[in-house]
């Protein structure tokens, strides 16, 4: 058999699932269909009851299935199910007791007038019996005696349970059913038969008469449907309710579309069809699973091939395990987007918290392209970079797993989207944890690794608010031999490097320039991009440019920190200013690296004492904050008072002295636009 590809196999399917509806279309009228709406389960073996009957406890009027696929009731088999009644075996049987009679009674179902017991040792004198009792007698039977019949009160409605069951007799020997009108009614023997019906007001089908009764178990109001002639179906609204039958007669001269024999020849030639259109079907499917198995596999067999050739041994997970790990993809589970792809929080089976990536449709390469970035993401390792926990490359899918950072990211925090802000310590020590994993990405790898995303969001904060730089989908390796490599610009606007937006030249001070944006960001919590404010200051960084020059830092200083600042806070937050100054020059020749950038923030960081009491109070949340309040307290508790202002008073000094643009004088430069060079090209860097 020639197997066809995808594209083939999936439109030769859909052809024939369109016939195959045609075709149930033409045939709705001919064959029943079970209620879909129901979770009632109609069949025993290779017998299938109608509605309002199943075998299941949430059926309407539930029944048995033996273990030998037999149909029962009150423990009786069941011969046949009418539209009014249930017609039940009751063979013969010399000590089967009169107690037997309770279980062929129900809220649904009951004994009808249409029925001749025969009992036996009754109190009462013998009745007449219409079957004479020795008819009954199973061969050998000389020990049954003494038999006797119950005579209907009524020639209509029901045998109440009182009048079966009161008349004195000790056993119920078997039952005569009474069928048919007229002058000669038949008999079917060793057979009785029950009245059934739904209790409440009718609920049929418009195409069904409906047949108002009352149960003479419970004497409520119950009800029966039977479809109108020329209908078929149970006629109940909540079943198959009822479809109009059509019949033909046979005519001989036009034999295909008429109905001889109680078949139709298009009938015939229908199925046919159908089976043809099946068979088909089956085949093309089969195919179709075969192809797909083995290009599953295949992807498997590659997945693992492109993962031992990048030395990578992070976990597989399977498609599935993802979707039970997010609840199919939920909405309820979305964290954000990153560069190329959707984030969700996820749970896998061993109850981790994780991080899922799942990687927008891109191109054909895509799963060269993720294995690229697996085999970057795994040759790393820093506690301050979020880990690649696994991968699933399955169903046309690319999809990451990471470490789940429960504390959301610096923006938000910042942008008081969880909370009250952070306070100066914590904000200052994530900027130096923060810089010391880029510096690493760019120092301590080779070749060295360019983020070329680094901005607020991408800076995660785990349980204890240490800082975890994530989102690497626009990473690029470089190459130690060269300045720059060029490529097409990518990033976020107001984080992007202008040269490298420029000449699209990209180096580790395109990432320098994206980390100065975010030190003014950790300065005055304003937003990066912000068209409410005047137009030269829409950007954050020309407006950091332009305050920090004029020494003007204060106006953009975050007002929470403002009520809480002393000495050293402010002198700390102008040396992060300063140190944001020059990672924010346009030629990237004149920016810091980031090693130096690291151990700048660093120097200022220990640099300090103990915090004030507001930043104690969110500091006692997390030992990662206790600990810089542990550090700093205890430089605090070597240095006096009176030292603590001798030493604001040097920093002061230093600050004016040695800084090569003073944060208190005003920059007295007329450009002041962060696109051109001369702004910072003109300072002493």
């Amino acid at each position: 058999m020639k197997c066809f590809d995808s594209n083939q196999i999936i439109a030769t399917m859909e052809i024939l699932l369109l016939l195959l509806l045609l075709l149930l279309s033409l045939l709705s009228s001919h064959f029943a269909i079970s209620s879909p709406t129901s979770n009632c389960s109609r069949t025993c073996g290779p017998t299938t009851v109608p509605y309002p009957f199943g075998f299941s406890p949430s059926c309407p009027i539930p029944l048995n299935c033996s273990k030998s696929a037999e149909t029962l009731v009150g423990g009786f088999s069941i011969r046949n199910i009418t539209s009014d009644a249930l017609l039940i075996r009751l063979p013969p049987n010399c000590t089967r007791p009169i107690q037997s009679l309770n279980s062929l009674y129900s809220p649904n179902y009951a004994m009808t007038w249409r029925n001749g017991l025969f009992l036996r040792r009754c109190s009462g004198p013998p009745s007449d019996c219409v079957v004479p009792s020795a008819l009954l007698l199973p061969p050998n039977s000389s020990s049954c005696d003494n038999i006797t019949c119950v005579p209907c009160p009524n020639n209509s409605g029901f045998l109440k349970p009182n009048e079966a069951s009161g008349t004195g007799c000790s056993f119920l020997y078997t039952s005569v059913a009474y069928s048919g009108g007229g002058l000669f009614p038949s008999l079917e023997l060793s057979t009785a038969e029950l009245g059934w019906w739904l209790e409440g007001t009718c609920r049929c089908s418009d195409d069904a008469n409906c047949t108002r009764l009352t149960s003479p178990v419970t004497n409520k109001p119950a009800f029966r449907c039977a479809c109108h002639d020329g209908f078929q179906g149970d006629g109940f609204r909540n079943g198959t309710g009822c479809r109009r039958v059509v019949e033909r007669k046979c005519n001989p001269s036009k034999y295909l579309s008429g109905r001889c024999g109680g078949i139709t020849r298009v009938g015939v030639l229908i199925g046919g069809i159908i089976a043809g259109a099946v068979t088909t079907a089956g085949l093309v499917f089969f195919c179709y699973l075969f192809r797909k198995r083995s290009s599953s596999s295949r992807n498997q067999r590659i997945t693992r091939r492109l993962l031992s050739q990048a030395s990578c041994t992070i976990p597989l997970y399977s498609y599935k395990d993802i979707e039970r790990a997010t609840n199919g993809f939920s909405e309820t589970q979305f964290l954000g987007t990153g560069a190329y792809g959707t984030v969700y929080g996820g749970t896998l089976s061993n109850g981790k918290s994780v991080a899922i990536k799942k990687i927008k449709k891109r191109d054909a390469d895509a799963t060269e392209q993720v294995m690229n970035e697996i085999k970057l993401l795994s040759s790393v390792s820093h506690p301050n970079l979020v880990r690649l926990l696994g991968c699933c490359i399955e169903k046309e899918e690319q999809i990451l797993i990471y470490e789940f950072m429960p504390n959301g990211t610096l923006s938000q925090h910042l942008q008081r989207e969880r909370g009250p802000s952070l306070p100066w310590t914590v904000r200052l020590t994530i900027a130096t944890e923060t810089a010391k994993a880029i510096a690493y990405l760019h120092s301590a790898i080779n070749p060295p690794i360019y983020h070329r995303d680094i901005k607020s969001s991408n800076i995660l904060l785990d349980y204890k608010y240490n800082s975890k730089v994530a989102d690497f989908g626009l990473s690029r390796m470089g190459m130690t031999e060269l300045s720059h490599i060029s490529t097409t610009p990518q990033g976020t606007p107001g984080y992007l490097d202008p040269q490298y937006h420029q000449n699209f030249h990209l180096s580790d001070k395109s990432d320098v320039y994206s980390f100065g944006v975010v030190l003014v960001e950790i300065i005055s919590a304003l937003k990066v991009v912000d068209f409410n404010r005047v137009q030269n200051e829409v950007n954050l960084a020309a407006l950091a440019i332009n305050k920090i020059g004029k020494g003007d830092i204060d106006e953009i200083i975050d007002p929470y920190i403002e009520p809480h600042r002393d000495a050293w806070t402010l002198s700390s937050i102008h040396k992060v200013a300063e140190l944001a100054f020059r990672c924010l020059a346009f030629h990237r020749d004149m920016r810091p690296s980031m090693t130096e950038v690291a151990d700048e923030l660093e120097q200022i960081r220990l640099s300090g004492w103990a915090p004030s009491l507001d930043e104690n109070k969110f500091m006692s949340a997390s030992s990662s904050v206790s600990s810089v309040s542990t550090n700093c307290t205890d430089k605090s508790q070597k240095v006096s008072k009176s030292r603590k202002l001798v030493l604001v008073n040097s920093v002061l000094e230093e600050m004016k002295v040695d800084s090569p643009v003073s944060v208190h004088d005003p920059w007295f430069s007329d450009q002041s636009s962060p696109s051109k060079s001369s702004l910072l090209g003109n300072a002493v860097l």
